[in-house]
């Protein structure tokens, strides 16, 4: 009992003589848990509100958008089919708010939602025949047009007819993605409704949902849906579409974090490893103490691995907690909690990482002989490289005996070296994804958006609305353009046609490989959309748009932020004349220096508000948030190249307590007492910036690349950090570290002899 309540009352003291370093050990684990945590829930399904909607609502696992009215009973005799939603009529309208327009299909359900593919209402009430003017609303739609129970919900046909509708209730779907990212938005109305409103059979189009046995059937399904139905096939989109459409870049975010995390951790392990060793040294006339008082080497073992040990546990812990609360921000509160699996074995490896950085220098703490050893002094040695460098160009007597001690104690030095480098590495790839957004804002042309504004007719004739654009002084060029679903070659599922420009003045892509199109029948590609099809540059691919047969011949690819790179780009002469004329939009290129707020503002006036006129949104400003969380990373991996410094610097400290007085008896002042002092523990710190620094540099741009590939970006956006911003990153790092081993170096070079030698 004694030696139990001696462990306690030496463990007490020690981390009450120690609080900073305790706290750095504690929130440096924490944050890596917290990196850890974020990641895996980005990363796994639940961060993904399809699943959650999918269940909720019984979803359907492939859609069909037909003309006319299909044969759902065909449909339903498919091979593993278990359910079938519809079929349900939908008609194209544009919402009008405050002279904003916005695309929506408005979809005719009964009063008794199904039971297959049946919305669930978050906000209000079902559709009521009671209420004929009552519309429910997808709730990503109404988010961002800012819609509320009880908002008038204004439409206007084909036809051009005004209908005042109004909202009844809000609710959610897993059968398409998030507005605006995938249009138009979804609107559910009665049949009765939708006949007022568009009375025209002829305008809409017949919806069908495919409930499977296997999921993974989908793909199979669907090309038999489509030799059914044949020519009468507009849009087929299966649940993994709609999957990957959820995810808004929450996957790209949770790769970025698990790095980072993965590597953290390992530099925690070193940081922890070299404090606990670095104690060890420095206090083995304590252990010496404790075992001629009886205590035995498995206890001044255990009572290390407790000690530092519960700071690791108690980081884990406080990171669990952090890991749930930053999710919570990072999603908006949105998507489903990291199931018990993964968040058990991310605490779990945890702990076990720390223990056995914890159990191995307690293990040679706990070899301490009994017998009180010396006064600590340096172990003897060669003179180092560096430190006969330091002599042959005469650099001052501080410099060369700080070269000498920083390499004295080999391991330790190595630790320290690593421990800052593996936190400098992270860091420059951090800077490194930063300076891919940058690029993105800089440059949006390499990204496929070198038009800053997109117009659409509106009422406006397309005559007149490119006599407008023509007239504006701020556009440099503009191009036609329309946007048309279009089957694979399989005929399983829809990807995006994009026809823009034309051959003679083709869209100003920037091809990462291969060219531009110049010509009828060629085409630029997304990675995502070579990867589907399995094609490459040069390869001819045979698409179908509205029914016809349509033979393009990949030339080059870009890069393509939108639909995860499944994009398929050509020129609009390339569309038969049916699906051509008239264009749906023009993309806007506008001259330097131009605004694009005040174009927008001139084209809305010069049209009395009739035309349609939206700002090119830059996935960087997606992907913003991924700067606040770079900003955060690097602050966690400072504090662990902060906790390596600090052990450093008590470690030299230590073994120049007897060096100290015979410094100054040599005539140093303390002034040079310092700069030796400091000498040594900042070459290691030197060393493992420069290193870190190079690593990263080295790697970062080809890690950005590799995940724009898998992403279906594409590979070509990475870019490495600018040679100043290292500079200065490298110069700050050195400097903070300097300047923390400063104030003990400083504090000890101004002591008095006896208590330096003591």
């Amino acid at each position: 009992m004694s030696a139990l309540r001696a462990s306690r009352r030496w463990i007490r003291a020690d981390l009450r003589a120690r609080r900073g370093q305790a706290l750095l050990t504690v929130l440096a684990v924490a944050g890596i848990v917290t990196a850890l945590i974020t990641s895996a829930t980005l990363l796994e399904d639940g961060t993904n509100p399809w699943r959650g909607l999918f269940t909720q609502t019984d979803g359907a696992h492939v859609w069909i958008s037909a003309q006319d009215t299909a044969d759902a009973g065909k449909l339903a005799g498919l091979p593993g089919v278990t359910g079938v939603a519809g079929p349900y009529r939908s008609a194209p309208v544009t919402l009008v708010q405050d002279g904003k327009k916005s695309p929506v299909a408005l979809r005719a359900l009964p009063a008794t939602p199904p039971k297959v593919a049946h919305p669930v209402v978050r906000e209000g009430r079902w559709l009521d025949s009671a209420d004929p003017d009552g519309v429910v609303v997808e709730r990503s739609l109404a988010r961002a047009t800012g819609l509320r129970l009880g908002s008038p919900f204004t439409v206007t046909a084909l036809n051009g007819a005004r209908h005042e509708l109004a909202v009844a209730g809000i609710a959610e779907t897993a059968e398409q993605g998030f507005y605006p990212e995938w249009t138009p938005g979804l609107a559910w109305v009665l049949p009765e409704t939708l006949d007022r409103v568009e009375p025209a059979a002829g305008r809409s189009e017949s919806v069908i949902g495919l409930r499977l046995a296997d999921p993974e059937s989908a793909r199979l399904v669907a090309q038999g849906a489509v030799t059914l139905l044949a020519e009468k096939i507009q849009r087929v989109s299966t649940w993994r579409e709609v999957r990957a459409s959820m995810e808004l870049d929450n996957r790209l975010l949770g790769l970025l974090l698990a790095l980072f995390g993965v590597v953290g951790l390992v530099a925690a392990a070193l940081a922890v490893a070299n404090a606990v060793g670095g104690r060890v040294l420095m206090q083995s006339r304590d252990f010496a103490t404790l075992k001629s008082l009886g205590l035995t080497r498995g206890q001044i073992t255990g009572m290390l691995v407790v000690e530092h040990g519960a700071l690791g546990l108690l980081g884990v812990a406080l990171g669990l907690a952090g890991g749930q609360l930053v999710t919570m921000l990072v999603l908006d509160g949105a998507g489903l909690p990291l199931s018990l699996g993964p968040t058990a074995a991310i605490a779990a490896g945890t702990a076990a990482t720390v223990l056995v950085a914890v159990a191995v220098p307690a293990w040679r703490g706990g070899r301490t002989p009994p017998i009180p050893a010396a006064p600590a002094a340096p172990p003897r040695g060669h003179l180092s490289k560096l430190a006969r460098l330091a002599l042959l160009v005469r650099l001052p007597p501080a410099l060369v005996l700080g070269a000498r001690d920083a390499f004295t104690r080999r391991g330790p030095a190595l630790l320290t070296t690593f421990g800052v480098a593996i936190p400098m590495t992270m860091i420059t790839i951090g800077l490194g994804c930063w300076a891919t957004l940058d690029g993105f804002l800089d440059q949006p042309e390499r990204v496929g958006q070198a038009a800053a504004l997109t117009v659409r007719p509106g009422k406006l004739p397309a005559a007149e609305a490119e006599r407008l654009i023509k007239a504006d002084p701020g556009v440099a060029a503009y191009y036609p353009g329309s946007e048309v679903d279009a089957l694979e070659p399989e005929q399983t599922r829809t990807v995006l046609a994009r026809a823009i420009g034309t051959s003679a003045q083709p869209y100003p892509f920037v091809a990462v490989e291969g060219r531009g199109y110049a010509d009828r029948g060629e085409a630029v590609a997304g990675q995502g959309l070579l990867d589907l099809l399995d094609v490459k540059i040069g390869d001819r691919v045979r698409v179908t748009v509205g029914g016809t047969p349509l033979i393009l011949r990949i030339v080059g690819r870009v890069v393509e932020p939108d639909q995860d790179g499944e994009v398929l780009s050509f020129g609009l002469d390339s569309l038969a004349a049916k699906d051509a004329v008239p264009p749906e939009f023009y993309a806007l290129v506008l001259k330097p220096g131009a605004d694009p707020d005040e174009t927008r503002a001139r084209l809305l006036a010069a049209s009395g508000q009739d035309l349609e006129v939206t700002r090119v949104e830059n996935p960087a400003e997606r992907l913003a948030v991924i700067r606040v969380v770079i900003v955060a990373l690097i602050a966690v991996l400072a504090l662990i190249g902060l906790a390596n410094l600090l052990t450093a610097s008590a470690l030299g400290l230590r073994d120049h307590a007897l060096d100290l007085a015979v410094l100054k008896a040599m005539g140093l002042t303390p002034r040079q007492v310092t700069a030796t002092l400091v000498t040594g523990t900042g070459l290691l710190v030197l060393l493992g910036v420069l290193a870190g620094t190079l690593a990263g540099a080295s790697v970062s741009s080809g890690l950005i690349d590799l995940q724009g590939h898998t992403s279906g970006v594409g590979a070509g956006i990475g870019r490495t950090p600018p040679a100043a911003t290292l500079a200065v990153t490298m110069l700050v790092a050195v400097g903070a570290a300097l300047l923390v081993a400063l104030i003990p170096a400083h504090r000890a070079a101004r002591s008095r002899v006896p208590l330096a030698t003591r």
